[in-house]
């Protein structure tokens, strides 16, 4: 439901265009790791996903299990509250190596936490958190790096601003796009393994930016994992360019 509902809104408040890295894979019980940068992005982020035939389980903050319905449709597709500063937080990687054993994607966001900066500009995923990399190590699972851009010129800012954005998103319809590069493996000390996945993400990041004129993309010097077939992706999908191109 969530999938097919953000397909459903995304492009009525933004361009969103999708792009594929030579290598990229869907394998079943890997991790997508993505930036977060704003409310939007989520939204975004699944909708692109689904275009490509993916509808991961997502990890995401406990506190939209209160919202009336939402909750409840949370909880029935089987997505993960991750309860921060508690002690049921351990609980969420447990209920994510169990997706990932079931053949299921995850998809986590490693910084945690939305950024704090009150301008709309793009700007490099911040320092991950330890999260992405235990579960990686825990599960053996690869990474699939997410780079999202755009996000934050629907909402970005103080409330009141976020509020002013959404409401003229469908006005201004900014453009949005998402790049899904090769999986990587972690490996090395927990430290190692964090700074690989955010150097993956960062890069595919950049890709993503820019598409929309924003930083391009430098080299990531990040080895990816041989490539073994997109599993259930619709390439063909609008607005996606296949692996490479």
């Amino acid at each position: 439901m969530l999938s097919r509902l953000a397909d459903a809104l995304v492009p009525a408040v933004g361009r969103l265009t999708v792009t594929t890295g030579a290598g990229a894979d869907f394998a079943p019980g890997s991790i997508i790791a993505a930036n977060h940068t704003s409310l939007a992005d989520p939204a975004v982020v699944l909708a692109a996903l689904r275009r490509l035939g993916v509808e991961p389980v997502v990890m995401a903050t406990a506190g939209l299990w209160r919202v009336p319905l939402l909750g409840r449709a949370l909880t029935r597709e089987g997505h993960i509250p991750v309860h921060r500063g508690d002690r049921r937080a351990a609980g969420a990687l447990d209920e994510a190596a169990a997706a990932l054993a079931r053949g299921r994607l995850v998809l986590i966001y490693g910084e945690g936490r939305l950024p704090r900066r009150p301008d709309a500009a793009e700007a490099a995923p911040e320092p991950f958190r330890s999260g992405l990399s235990r579960l990686a190590d825990r599960t053996g699972a690869p990474i699939i790096p997410l780079g999202q851009a755009g996000a934050r010129r629907i909402t970005s800012g103080s409330r009141a601003k976020q509020l002013a954005g959404a409401l003229t998103a469908p006005l201004r319809r900014p453009g949005l796009h998402v790049h899904v590069g090769a999986p990587v493996l972690l490996a090395g000390e927990p430290s190692d393994r964090t700074e690989r996945a955010h150097a993956a993400v960062t890069a595919a990041w950049r890709t993503a930016a820019g598409h929309l004129g924003e930083p391009g993309p430098p080299a990531t010097g990040v080895p990816p994992v041989p490539r073994r077939g997109l599993a259930g992706s619709r390439r063909r999908e609008r607005g996606t360019v296949p692996p490479g191109r």
